[in-house]
């Protein structure tokens, strides 16, 4: 697997992340959406990488720095085809390797808490992450489930 930075403007990239946001906006009540689009993955404050191998997107993931030595995933997602294949945890692993590069000693997340991302939860669980109480900007949401993890 190979990994390329703030590849935006590659096509592939952009339909998968479009196709993400969508997909999560629509299967969360609103004002319990935190899905951020392309333009707020743009952000200084966030590292983005695309995940590719022979020449195929495997998916993506962000890391958005909260505070010195605490970051956030955001926008983890395997494309369609290669779902069910093991490439969850790869990914996850690639960007906890690429957190601790940037000085990252924490990782935290939020996902949703409907039946849509239970196959999410099981990926983080999976990869050691351990439910938490809300951080940085977020609240105490029913419709959310939050996870920590020591890197």
């Amino acid at each position: 697997m190979k990994s390329i930075e703030n590849n935006f403007d590659n096509s592939e990239v952009n339909t998968l992340l479009r196709h993400h946001f969508v997909q999560l906006r629509s299967n969360s009540p609103e004002g319990s959406t935190h899905v951020l689009d392309i333009e707020g993955l743009r952000v200084p404050s966030i590292k983005f990488w695309s995940i590719w191998e022979n020449e195929k997107l495997i998916g993506c993931g962000a890391l958005k720095f909260l505070e010195k030595g605490h970051g956030e995933f955001k926008s983890i997602r395997i494309s369609d085809q290669f779902r069910n294949m093991g490439y969850g945890i790869k990914l996850l692993n690639h960007l906890i390797l690429e957190a601790k590069k940037n000085g990252i000693n924490k990782i935290s997340l939020e996902t949703g808490a409907g039946d849509f991302f239970k196959s999410a939860r099981k990926l983080f669980e999976k990869a050691g992450f351990k439910t938490s109480n809300p951080f940085a900007h977020y609240k105490l949401d029913p419709n959310s489930c939050y996870y920590s993890k020591e890197i």
